[in-house]
């Protein structure tokens, strides 16, 4: 059996002046104290304390050997995003960022799989963007679930996601930048009730605008966090579809009908509420995730999965690696079509 992480972050060795390709005063960069441990800097600020797993790849490996975990997609940490940034220096920045992913997952090129990441302010150049790293071997794309009040059924991020489906490359949607900050001060509130908000209010967000209808539905796409809060809620989605006009104005189905149109990852933290999560999704849709190499993460990558009552051994290994494996699975036409994007993108900036 194969077992795949689809969630783990890394923070490439970037310094400060390599973190100013995307801004001037709150750039994000890796400061290495040279004994393990570093810190993730915005600018002057100490934002998140880490260990060399983070930027390592031989430390990363041996923890993946450790904990029995055969594969990681590995995708950058939320911070570095650059969604704030002007767009030509956030897509210099994710070029940047995208070439260290891939510099770092060479090292172990059967262990790691690179994500990319994208200038989603500007959905047009994110696909560009996008293009270009599949191109060079980016196995599927990382993006923060909104971009300042859009969320992912803005318009521009729909016809992003569109794209991706075209050229197929996989979709990773992580919480990030959460909703009532005010509210939340202290305690690690914004992950604990934040991130769940932010999923749940994304997947409802393509459901009832009517964005599902409008992706082609070889999209592969994955929330992390479990969905966040949306399994427990969706019952009272639906009900609210089917009693108010105003909730499906926009959705010619309930949301309930929307769950065979994404993954979700496993990270749930208790058997009981990833019974639930099968139960709603189905054993076909939730893949291994455990938020590596930071604190909040499984720090027994799949022990939830093997605890979960009700789940037989062929579903056990859906969610701990087969799921993965078909999810990121590279299409017949996947590269062609991200070449020919490139070809095409080149042509039309000469002429």
């Amino acid at each position: 059996m194969t077992v795949i992480d689809v969630h783990a972050h890394v923070f490439p060795r970037l310094g400060r002046a390599e973190g100013r390709v995307l801004i001037d005063g709150g750039e994000p960069w890796l400061r290495v104290h040279g004994d393990g441990t570093g810190m993730m800097m915005s600018g002057d600020q100490e934002y998140r304390p880490v260990e060399e797993g983070l930027w390592d790849p031989a430390r990363r490996v041996a923890d993946m050997d450790a904990a029995g975990v055969d594969v990681q997609a590995v995708s950058s940490t939320p911070l570095m995003f650059g969604y704030a940034a002007e767009p030509s220096r956030a897509a210099d920045w994710c070029d940047l960022v995208n070439d260290r992913i891939l510099a770092f997952c060479a090292d172990a090129p059967d262990r790691l799989l690179p994500l990319c990441q994208v200038p989603l302010q500007d959905p047009a150049l994110a696909c560009e963007v996008a293009t270009r790293a599949a191109a060079a071997g980016h196995r599927g794309v990382h993006i923060g679930n909104h971009v300042g009040d859009r969320n992912l059924d803005d318009p521009g991020i729909v016809e992003f996601l569109a794209h991706c489906a075209r050229i197929g490359l996989p979709v990773l949607a992580h919480p990030w930048d959460m909703l009532g900050a005010d509210r939340m001060r202290g305690h690690m509130l914004p992950w604990l009730s934040g991130m769940p908000a932010e999923t749940q209010l994304s997947i409802l967000g393509l459901m009832l605008s009517g964005a599902f209808e409008r992706i082609p539905t070889s999209l592969r796409l994955c929330f992390c966090h479990g969905g966040g809060s949306l399994a427990f809620t969706l019952g009272r989605a639906d009900n609210a579809w089917h009693r108010r006009d105003i909730v499906r104005a926009d959705s010619p189905r309930p949301p309930s009908e929307y769950t065979d149109r994404f993954y979700v990852d496993s990270a749930v933290f208790d058997p009981r509420a990833l019974r639930l999560l099968v139960e709603v999704m189905s054993a076909d849709r939730v893949m291994l995730g455990t938020d590596y190499p930071f604190p909040l993460g499984e720090k027994d990558p799949g022990a939830t999965i093997r605890a979960c009552p009700g789940l037989d051994d062929t579903g056990r290994a859906k969610l701990l690696g087969g799921n993965a494996e078909e999810f990121f699975a590279p299409t017949a036409d996947a590269v062609p079509a991200a070449e020919a994007a490139v070809d095409t993108a080149v042509a039309g900036s000469a002429s």
